[in-house]
């Protein structure tokens, strides 16, 4: 179930979409499955189909839903979540990249981070 925050300044169609997409994206939607109804959606959230109808189409365009004619909506192949995850990821580490070099953080440094990440991911 998704939980609106009414107190947030963002359209409600943009928290649908950011809350499924991080739902999509960490494995918590299993690829492939099917996605609740517009109808459905509508009704537990009560809110208007409309705004549920453009959430998915955000979510299609993104690449992360599909719909199939008659049968409703379902989530991509986890390959195409996969490339999009680490896409989105690769782009983030650039960002703070270029932040570090503008801030003057050495290569050598950078790279020691992300290897001690690394490292303690690996201990978990």
């Amino acid at each position: 179930m998704l939980f609106l925050d009414y107190q947030d300044r963002r359209p409600i169609y943009e928290q649908i979409v950011e809350k499924f997409r991080m739902l999509i994206l960490s494995g918590a939607v299993e690829p492939s499955s099917k996605m609740p109804s517009v109808r459905q959606l509508a009704v537990e959230l009560s809110i208007n189909p409309n705004t549920i109808q453009r959430a998915y189409m955000e979510l299609e365009q993104q690449g992360l839903i599909c719909p199939v004619k008659g049968k409703g909506s379902f989530v991509t192949d986890s390959s195409r979540i996969m490339q999009i995850g680490m896409e989105e990821t690769l782009s983030e580490l650039k960002k703070i990249t270029e932040k570090g070099m503008t801030l003057g953080v050495g290569e050598e440094e950078m790279i020691g981070v992300i290897r001690l990440c690394y490292k303690e991911g690996n201990n978990d």
